[in-house]
């Protein structure tokens, strides 16, 4: 499917760093808090499986910011880490990896 550069222009993203993370019980959910630059958000995202709390704590992340937020296992996600590698590349044994910034960008930075 293709979109238009103005479809394009709606997608906000930013970069974050993950200030704190735990595994939620039970599931494949870290439940990170990410620093955007004057903002922190709340982050639900199905990586436990390959990313302890402790390797994402001071990490940059890449956030999509402006997804519209969502209930999961009973804890409000407010946006979506990106990662190169989706459930049909985990099938041909491929592991997620989150996308981050070259280099020491500022939290809040929007990518463009």
């Amino acid at each position: 499917m293709e979109i238009t550069i103005e479809d394009f222009q709606k997608v906000e993203m930013k970069v974050g760093v993950v200030v704190e993370a735990e595994r939620i019980e039970g599931t494949r959910l870290l439940k990170l808090k990410i620093d955007l630059g004057g903002e922190t958000r709340q982050i639900i995202s199905g990586i436990a499986e390959y990313y302890t709390p402790e390797q994402m704590v001071n990490r940059r992340v890449i956030v999509l910011t402006n997804l519209k937020p969502r209930v999961i296992r009973g804890y409000e996600s407010q946006g979506m880490i990106l990662a190169a590698g989706c459930k049909e590349d985990e099938q041909k044994g491929v592991k997620p990896v989150l996308l981050a910034p070259d280099g020491d960008v500022p939290p809040g930075t929007r990518i463009c």
